[in-house]
């Protein structure tokens, strides 16, 4: 019996770059935010204050990514041998349980507004919408490449868009109310962002979720996966395939091939240039066994492993 285990380390982390994005974001972000909420109350805009809200947990949303980056760059441990990266998750699953509960408030305070519509002050609320829309953009366009490779930073990025969206809709109420005296459209425009927000932050949470509980990571095809490995030079069956993600990027493989007459070595080699090239997943552990090899393990001893540095025949 011989087996083979492979590992290389190409964690994905989020370079200090990012980090100085969040940061500029978070400044704009932040200083818009107190100008918004004292102009919502002044305007009377539900929209404006809805708004507000959102920009609030963009707020939230880029300081508690800041902190992910701090914390997920800390080192691995003997009780955390894979370090703090999953703090990234968290983070997003955080983001998006706020997006839910501001999403369900600016619904709710909408209900409250239809018997009852404010007087709007749309001059003041179109300004205000304007201003916050291009601290948006500007902080969308700083997030938007780094927002493709961290979970964590999508979040954020997810709710800066969710605003820049909330921004367009203010403005276009304030335009109504200011040409028609239609008070109830300012509601019936928070009520819209509330719905347009709500499916967004279904999928980071979904996404988020399925990582932590170790789910085959979206951009991997299970079956076209098994049916490449079944389809190396020597392998004549496969078991214990189990593929999960410790972050968005940080991918990990474990299965056994069951391959009595292959060159175990190529069939090592040809195995990892397939899983990397053509599946994303560096984090590979390999074992290759023959009928031996599997007696051997359901007699519940140890098996032996192999490592990219040597082989071990027995």
């Amino acid at each position: 019996m011989s087996g083979q285990h492979g590992h290389e380390h190409s964690h994905a982390v989020v370079t200090a770059g990012n980090a100085k994005k969040l940061t500029f974001a978070l400044v704009l972000t932040s200083t818009f935010l107190i100008i918004e909420i004292v102009a919502g109350f002044v305007t009377q805009s539900l929209a404006l204050l809805s708004d507000a809200a959102h920009m609030f947990t963009d707020a939230a949303a880029l300081a508690i990514a800041l902190v992910a980056i701090k914390i997920g760059k800390l080192p691995a441990d003997n009780k955390r041998t894979f370090g703090y990266q999953r703090f990234e998750i968290l983070a997003a699953l955080f983001n998006a349980i706020m997006l839910f509960v501001v999403a369900i408030y600016i619904l709710y305070e909408a209900y409250q507004r239809f018997s009852h519509p404010p007087e709007i002050q749309s001059i003041g609320m179109m300004v205000v919408a304007i201003i916050g829309l291009v601290i948006n953009l500007i902080s969308m366009k700083i997030l938007f490449s780094s927002s493709q490779d961290s979970l964590n930073v999508k979040g954020a990025y997810l709710e800066v868009l969710s605003d820049a969206v909330g921004s367009v809709g203010v403005i276009i109420g304030a335009t109504v109310i200011y040409f028609t005296g239609w008070m109830w459209v300012d509601t019936i425009i928070a009520v819209l962002i509330g719905f347009w927000v709500l499916p967004r932050t279904w999928v980071l949470l979904k996404q988020s979720i399925n990582i932590l509980l170790e789910g085959v990571p979206e951009e991997i095809d299970i079956e076209k996966l098994r049916d490449d490995l079944l389809a190396l030079d020597g392998v004549e069956g496969i078991h214990q395939l189990k593929v999960w993600a410790i972050t968005s990027k940080n991918v990990h493989l474990t299965v056994h091939l069951l391959a009595p007459c292959a060159d175990w070595k190529a069939l090592y080699e040809d195995a990892m240039e397939m899983l990397v090239h053509q599946h994303g997943i560096a984090e590979v552990t390999l074992q290759i066994e023959d009928d031996q090899c599997m007696a051997y393990q359901h007699s519940k001893q140890p098996s032996a492993n192999l490592d990219d540095e040597s082989l071990h025949q027995h």
